[in-house]
């Protein structure tokens, strides 16, 4: 037995993501977690079993699905729901005991989708062969395709975004060469740790007052503190916030709103993301017995909110272009 694993409460603080799907959060978090310090502090269990395990248990979720007749369908569903326990699982034991590796990741996010692949197959397979209906075999496809595309769409967006903010910093570390600017800090970095950071910036521009602006120049007329020596010490300046989500929530201010609630909740706003997805196919249509019209309903959610990031991230596109221009704007001409 390990002593030196924490309380249940500093397990959560270490190994729960500050922003994870709505699904995780209501429904996997408060079993798997317990389980993970269990398993951590009295078992020699590794992440990487821990994957393999949730690996062969969507095996046999799988076998469950391709017999076709309801009880096996509300068997697999079940079995598929401890699968992705197991799935959230060996992340966490990872992060709690510092376990975790490369090829750790690499093997749970391959079996992740071979883990989907074979029981999105198996699932219409054994309905196709109850019903005779071809739109099953198209479903099959559509839901290896919709999980190919999100993680696709994800990687590139990833990309993207990270491209962006690197060459943001790169100007901000010329300009402070230049002008010994302030440090930058990035919007979606500080919801990170206040969910209502983006809203308390809209609401002080609504108010007339501009956020704090480190490009702008000292004023020398500008309140001091005294240091310890008497004298005056100059006011510690903030960071400049980068916002490239601002064209976003100005056209949807409700979003705001109900972004902030969510987090505060620890759930993203992507409600409907790949583990619902799955979790409407491989759980609620089995346990109801409703596989086409939940497989449909899910599918059709995933685009939408798919499309919904897709379209904020042309949003932020613009506001990146915007803040690099503004960075050329602000180059002081050179005397001659």
């Amino acid at each position: 037995m390990r002593r030196d694993i924490p309380p249940l409460a500093e397990v959560r603080r270490i190994t729960q993501k500050k922003r994870d799907a709505w699904w995780t959060v209501l429904l996997v978090d408060p079993v798997a977690t317990p389980l993970v310090r269990f398993t951590a502090r009295y078992t020699r269990i590794t992440p990487n079993q821990i994957t393999w395990g949730a690996f062969l248990l969507g095996l046999g979720s799988a076998a469950c699905f391709a017999f076709g007749d309801w009880k096996w369908l509300a068997l697999g569903a079940v079995i598929y729901h401890l699968s992705f326990i197991l799935d959230c699982m060996d992340g966490k034991v990872a992060r709690l005991t510092g376990q975790g590796s490369v090829f750790g990741a690499w093997l749970d996010f391959v079996f992740d989708r071979i883990r989907v692949m074979v029981c999105g197959v198996a699932l219409m397979g054994g309905q196709y062969e109850r019903t005779g209906d071809t739109l099953y075999i198209w479903l099959a496809l559509a839901v290896v395709a919709l999980d190919t595309l999100r993680y696709i769409n994800s990687l590139e967006i990833f990309k993207i975004r990270h491209t962006m903010r690197k060459q943001i910093k790169a100007r901000m570390r010329a300009a402070r060469r230049a002008q010994n600017e302030a440090e930058l800090a990035f919007m979606e970095d500080l919801l990170r740790d206040n969910p209502s950071a983006d809203i308390e910036q809209d609401l002080q521009r609504a108010a007339g007052e501009e956020p704090y602006d480190p490009q702008a120049p000292h004023d020398p007329q500008a309140p001091e503190d005294a240091g310890a020596d008497g004298e005056a010490a100059p006011v510690a300046r903030k960071p400049q916030v980068i916002d490239l989500h601002q064209e976003f929530r100005r056209k949807f201010p409700a979003y705001l709103r109900a972004r902030s609630f969510l987090l505060r909740h620890r759930i993203r706003a992507h409600l409907v993301s790949g583990i619902e997805f799955q979790m409407g196919v491989f759980m609620i249509g089995p346990l109801f017995d409703v596989v086409m019209p939940a497989t449909i309903v899910s599918g059709a959610l995933l685009l939408v909110f798919e499309l919904a990031i897709i379209y904020k991230l042309l949003l932020s596109t613009r506001d990146f272009t915007r803040t690099i221009d503004s960075f050329e704007e602000r180059k002081t001409p050179v005397a001659v």
